[in-house]
């Protein structure tokens, strides 16, 4: 089987090149406090949250899993009075490989979102790995879930419109908490948005060894994130499809979802395979790969061609979705 990686796109490789001495593809276990405490995390102090004052913005502490600390939701919501009724609900889950980030992680896409479509954002804070193992982060996702749900009139929100939506271990947790509320009977989702989804544990597909050493997330990288969660468990046989939905083997009465990935990333085939089986299920998907894409593309270059149409077809499956 070739090893070789497909090509980059011109104006994504040119970008890489640009961070190349600031992320690496290789994040090991001992160097997740160095990322932690990075500039990156720092910048999203600095976000104006409000959109120049389209949002209100709050943070609100709500209860956490049973017998499990509480847990801090950003809430953004127009500022102007909702003229049809209750506005639908983006609920997002950050990204950051289940083991750096917080809320504001990538809370700049849903926003524009919402900007457009008149929603209100819930973007989630989950205990993080090693620290946290497994179950915390999914159990925090769906706390928080269960919270929007039951105060969306407080928020002047939709309960029965929520979408769940989130990048890398953000993608993978909202797939994740589609099967889990699923199988739990709780808030029904009406749509989940799985950009560039982590979603399989065992590390082992061809993109995953195709794109060793490249990009901003490789194979060591997904190790260390896998592990970190995982521990020992990690690829074994008894992993739960709420830690990795890859594992899940029941795809039935999930909600429509949209999945993308770029062909030139660690997750593109776990991703497709995803997509996949939700067809052979009977369900709803939206696939997108994005010729030269690496991991995050549209995020580290959202200027580039090829992340504005990715960012184009988001929401454009979200004005599809929120008509019927």
């Amino acid at each position: 089987m070739t090893q070789v990686p497909p090509p980059f796109d011109p104006e994504l490789a040119a970008a890489l090149e640009l961070i190349k001495d600031v992320v690496h593809p290789g994040l090991t276990l001992d160097e997740i406090d160095a990322v932690r405490q990075g500039p990156g995390i720092e910048m999203l102090a600095q976000l104006d949250l409000t959109a120049g004052g389209f949002f209100e913005v709050e943070d609100r502490t709500v209860p956490g899993p049973e017998n499990a600390p509480e847990i801090s939701l950003l809430i953004c919501r127009p500022a102007a009075p909702s003229t049809a009724g209750p506005r639908p609900v983006v609920y997002h889950v950050h990204g950051g490989g289940l083991i750096i980030g917080n809320n504001r992680v990538g809370v700049d896409v849903p926003l524009a979102w919402a900007q457009a479509l008149d929603a209100v954002v819930v973007s989630v804070e989950y205990r993080l790995a090693p620290e946290h193992p497994y179950p915390a982060q999914i159990e925090d996702v769906y706390a928080g879930l269960l919270w929007t749900a039951e105060h969306a009139e407080e928020l002047g929100a939709d309960p029965e419109r929520i979408v769940v939506a989130g990048a890398s271990a953000g993608g993978g947790l909202s797939a994740a908490l589609a099967l889990l509320t699923r199988d739990r009977k709780g808030p029904r989702l009406i749509g989940q948005v799985l950009m560039c989804p982590m979603l399989d544990d065992r590390n082992d597909t061809p993109s995953t060894y195709q794109m060793a050493g490249l990009g901003v997330w490789d194979r060591t990288a997904n190790e260390t994130g896998w592990t970190a969660l995982l521990g020992e468990e990690r690829g074994g046989p008894g992993v739960s499809p709420y830690a990795a939905p890859a594992r899940a083997q029941d795809l039935t009465g999930l909600p429509p979802a949209f999945l993308d990935v770029g062909s030139a990333e660690t997750f593109r085939d776990e991703t497709v395979a995803y997509a996949s089986r939700i067809w052979q299920a009977g369900g709803v998907a939206e696939l997108h790969v994005w010729p030269g894409g690496f991991h995050g593309f549209d995020g580290f270059a959202p200027q580039a061609t090829l992340s504005q149409s990715a960012r184009a077809a988001h929401l454009d499956w979200l004005r599809r979705l929120l008509a019927q």
